[in-house]
């Protein structure tokens, strides 16, 4: 890993969930958490620097690649500053607004979900390869997991950096594995494509958005770990049972989610065909089965600002102050027994919280650096 786990007293771990435009509020998150870096570590600190693993699905897949794929200069392509401008910049050609009122804009949609996906992904998939070009997955800057779903073999792929510096075949184009993440069906068409080794073998890749099966990619992240301290321990024929002595030090950002009172219900769903069940009055409920996730750090939205698509100027700044709002409301968890976020007593704001974990994170860097 980058940053030099084995030496280091914790693994760091950075997780960003999917949403389509919503990725805007983690991407406000993480400019914070980066100026906070900034401050302690000087200005040229970069969340790549700090963190052993970064992974995303979906929208966050994208983010993952910008903070860790390398410039000319072989440092981070985008500041976490820029995340915000990128969003604002390019959502609304990605995700083209055709203007009609929301009746036909339904039932345009409606059609579009038996005739073929929202958006033809072609503005995305021309932006995607000018950016990262040939760039691969052995490349970044640090190790990135970025989950994905093959619908041929029906089965997720995770793509990572480790794998991909050790067998050619999963080391695939950074383009093409954002591209098949962020394929989600109903908006943006399915992506395929091939890698090849040395040898001449090749691998084929038939992928849609990896939310689907894994829009939370921390469990992923942390399973990585454990398959890196089994192989350490394997590769030094240790007898002794298996022991994970470091600490994970993780920070889980989500994209928000519908307010919970806005969702479904049994009595409703139970009169749903197949194109309600892709298709609602504006809402795709099989997408949100499939795409809910809990993290750390999250929103509960209501009207436009819950889509993954409506990207209209107002939308998109509106995203954006609901990121900057959500630094300066108090800490809270996820209540499991009824998926609520609960108000944490005591701990402060969520902006004190970054700013106590970039202090770690700072602290950790240093102590790697000391060694």
């Amino acid at each position: 890993m980058a940053t030099g786990t084995r030496e280091g007293k914790m693994v760091t771990v950075l997780s960003i969930d999917g949403g389509g435009i919503r990725g805007i509020i983690p991407g406000t998150l993480l400019g914070f958490l980066e100026s906070k870096l900034q401050e302690l570590d000087g200005p040229n600190a970069r969340i790549a620097d700090y963190f052993d693993i970064v992974a995303g699905t979906s929208t966050g897949g994208l983010v993952t690649a910008m903070l860790t794929a390398p410039d000319k200069d072989n440092r981070p392509m985008y500041a976490a500053k820029d995340i915000t401008d990128f969003y604002i910049e390019h959502c609304p050609k990605i995700f083209p607004q055709n203007g009609y009122n929301n009746l036909v804009s339904s039932m345009t949609c409606m059609i579009g979900a038996v005739m073929g996906p929202k958006y033809d992904g072609k503005y995305l998939r021309s932006l995607i390869n000018r950016l990262l070009g040939n760039l691969t997955l052995k490349e970044t800057l640090t190790n990135v997991i970025i989950p994905s779903f093959d619908i041929k073999l029906l089965q997720l792929v995770i793509f990572n950096t480790n794998d991909a510096k050790l067998n050619d075949l999963k080391n695939a184009r950074l383009a093409d594995v954002c591209i098949g993440t962020s394929a989600a069906p109903i908006f943006l068409p399915a992506h395929y494509f091939e890698t090849e080794d040395a040898e001449g073998n090749t691998r084929c890749f038939d992928l849609i958005d990896g939310g689907v099966a894994a829009n939370n990619p921390t469990m992923m992240a942390i399973s990585q770990i454990l398959k890196e301290i089994l192989m350490q321990n394997t590769d030094s024929n240790d007898t002794q049972p298996m022991e994970c002595s470091k600490k994970m030090l993780v920070l889980s950002l989500g994209t928000g989610e519908a307010k919970h009172e806005e969702k479904y219900t049994a009595a409703t769903a139970s009169t749903w065909g197949l194109l309600n069940w892709l298709y609602d009055f504006g809402a795709t409920p099989l997408l949100d089965v499939f795409g809910d996730a809990s993290s750390d750090m999250g929103e509960n939205l209501t009207g436009e600002a819950a889509s993954v698509d409506i990207a209209t100027r107002e939308n998109l700044e509106r995203l954006v102050e609901i990121g900057k709002e959500l630094l300066k409301k108090p800490v809270s968890r996820v209540n499991l027994d009824t998926g609520m976020f609960e108000e944490v007593k005591d701990e402060g704001t969520n902006e004190e919280a970054l700013a106590h974990f970039a202090q770690l994170l700072v602290e950790e860097r240093k102590f790697r650096q000391n060694q």
